[in-house]
């Protein structure tokens, strides 16, 4: 994250902050007895930047535990959370928050490889998990954490916070109104510019789910399907590398083409090294368009038509945890489950084969 947005979010937090200290402590008291309580597991930059600062806005669940291989990590956020000893655990005790009633949730935000394994230790200890995107490196994979789900009796939820954003559902919704008539094309990138991470990150590993396919391509790919409310049939894909010596494991850009029972085509494309962001729908009579489309910030929605829907000032990640929050509360249905999930990752797998074989993949 930009030392920019990094600002805005400590500034919003701050703010919150000082509206919190002039409740009285009754009301605030009664408040968080009702908050859902949210373990982050991994405290990378994600959960550090964004997950915990917007934890600090949410209405409906708050931040009370954390889960961490580094345990240099723990004094800073227990200072600058207040989270308690007793809500602080490793990955090898992770199993004892069955016995603790003040977590509620365990949020999954570690490498894509990983989700699998936490997911079901979190799970088995009757905790709702909401697990970040992709979902896991395997449609077999997703379906277990499903699975492990389901006889646990406990809520998934996948980190496709773009689905909660408010200018994204706004335009979902014309997939039924039709304000501009059907939609004939779709154009939909996700992408951010540069020359690779270093060999030591993990996005730059296979085997840990890097790539710009996993990374960013399920943006592009998750968008064309809520916007259409349709799933794909066929794909045909390509990868694109300027930068052999740097991308040696893993995809640099693809490139991809979703095709549909009714003949529309998406074209769809992703990078680690072109920066680029948009959902066009391109329709009979118009278009509309998300742009960017999957930034933390800015998201602007666009028309033919002249209409502009100026970018949201709320923080994307506290919606979509408040939402979720709501959900396992009772208030409403999970907006992404884990089937929506899998669905992404069994296209991802056909796009890896379009691209190898270089031959369009029906799914």
């Amino acid at each position: 994250m930009n030392n920019l947005n990094r600002r805005r979010f400590m500034q919003m937090a701050a703010g919150l902050g000082l509206a919190s200290a002039i409740s009285n402590q009754q009301a605030m008291a009664k408040s968080n007895s009702t908050k859902i309580g949210v373990a982050l597991l991994g405290l990378g930059g994600y959960s550090r930047g964004l997950l915990a600062p917007a934890l600090e806005l949410t209405q409906h669940c708050e931040l009370r535990g954390i889960i961490t291989g580094s345990p240099e990590k723990i004094p800073e956020w227990q200072q600058r959370y207040g989270i308690q000893d007793k809500n602080v655990y490793s990955y090898q005790n992770m199993h004892e928050l069955a016995n603790n009633p003040d977590i509620d949730v365990v949020y999954v935000v570690v490498p894509t490889s990983l989700h699998l394994q936490y997911c079901e230790i979190a799970a088995n200890a009757g905790k709702h998990v909401w697990c970040e995107k992709p979902m896991a490196m395997s449609t077999a994979q997703c379906q277990r954490i499903i699975d492990v789900c389901q006889q646990n009796k406990v809520k998934l939820s996948i980190g496709y916070r773009m689905q909660h954003e408010p200018n994204t559902q706004r335009f979902m919704q014309y997939r039924t109104t039709q304000p501009y008539g059907k939609i004939q094309h779709i154009i939909a990138q996700a992408g951010y510019g540069g020359n690779g991470l270093p060999a030591s990150n993990w996005r730059m590993q296979k085997a840990m789910g890097g790539g710009a396919m996993y990374d960013m391509g399920v943006y592009p790919l998750n968008g064309v399907r809520y916007m259409t409310g349709l799933e794909p049939i066929a794909v045909t894909a390509r990868h694109d590398k300027s930068h052999p010596d740097i991308f040696k494991e893993v995809d640099e850009t693809t490139y991809f083409d979703l095709e549909f029972a009714n003949g529309l085509i998406a074209e769809c494309g992703t990078s680690m090294v072109k920066s680029f962001s948009q959902l066009t729908m391109q329709c009979e009579k118009g278009w509309y368009q998300l742009r960017p489309m999957s930034n933390y910030t800015g998201v602007t929605g666009y028309t033919s038509d002249k209409q502009e829907f100026a970018a949201i000032k709320q923080i994307q990640q506290a919606i979509q945890m408040d939402n979720d929050a709501l959900a396992l509360q009772g208030q409403g249905q999970l907006l992404v489950p884990g089937e929506e999930g899998l669905k992404d990752i069994h296209v991802v797998q056909a796009i890896f084969e379009s691209a190898a074989k270089n031959k369009r993949i029906l799914l």
